[in-house]
């Protein structure tokens, strides 16, 4: 049949369709202990777990496993979704059922990341939400660190172990059949033959320059002294100091060329 996808067990090209104040008296049911209404509920929104799913196919994870998280997600959103407020089920239930499947993929990620480290991530998630209403803002990194008391690299740390790895075939554009990945996005303006040749090239100009050269050109540099306090630490005049600065500039941007 066309249009028809099992998974796990289900043909989602014979599941129900449910209007919007169909569902809306169905969750009222179901919040209440109808548990009819629950499955019937349920039910009818097997699609948009399939919709969001989509998202997270190319992670390596078994469809089945990822529809099975998908509805678990889903009647959480049927728990916890509030009457009162005047939003459509499904924009309530995508984020709640994406939120699901992410902490199952992190959960299950190859990367592992400590109890401790994840404890504190969930810490700066809350204080961030927490700022952001008070703030009408988010909030910078130290703010956040300091509203927990830790450090700031604490946070930062927390932030990147609970991110979402992304695959270098990740789709991000497509036309006419034809992907565009992340790998196709991503350049390395830095570490280029070009640049690589230009490193070796430098380095061996500067090894072919004198000692007080070399001295003089890491002093100001590297450790970003004056002329002044250059000429004080090697015991020579500033003129002299600005004389072999340039001289020394000089010949490397010759050898290199």
């Amino acid at each position: 049949m066309q249009g028809k996808v099992e998974l796990c067990g289900v043909n989602t090209s014979k599941l129900p369709l449910l209007k919007g104040s169909e569902v809306r008296e169905l969750i009222y049911k179901a919040q209440h202990g109808d548990s009819e209404a629950r499955e019937k509920l349920i039910s009818g929104n097997l699609r948009l777990v399939l919709s969001v799913i989509q998202k997270f196919t190319n992670r390596g994870e078994s469809m089945d496993d990822l529809f099975q998280v998908g509805v678990v997600g889903l009647i959480k959103a049927i728990d916890c979704f509030d009457l009162n407020q005047n939003v459509q089920f499904s924009t309530y239930g995508v984020p709640m059922i994406s939120g699901e499947l992410r902490r199952y993929l992190r959960d299950h990620s190859a990367v592992r990341v400590s109890r401790s480290m994840r404890d504190t991530a969930y810490k700066v998630l809350q204080v961030k939400e927490q700022l952001t209403n008070e703030l009408g803002r988010e909030p910078d990194v130290e703010q956040i660190a300091k509203k927990l008391g830790i450090e700031r690299r604490d946070v930062v740390f927390a932030l990147d172990a609970i991110s979402e790895p992304v695959s270098l075939y990740e789709p991000v554009y497509s036309d006419s059949g034809e992907s565009v990945c992340v790998m196709d996005q991503i350049g390395d303006t830095r570490n280029t033959d070009e640049h690589w040749l230009e490193h070796i090239a430098i380095g061996e100009a500067v090894s072919r320059l004198s000692q007080r050269e070399k001295k003089i050109l890491s002093l100001r540099f590297y450790e970003g002294r004056t002329q002044m306090e250059v000429a004080k630490e090697i015991g020579i005049s500033q003129a002299q100091v600005s004389r072999l600065e340039k001289n020394a500039i000089n010949r490397i941007k010759k050898e290199i060329q």
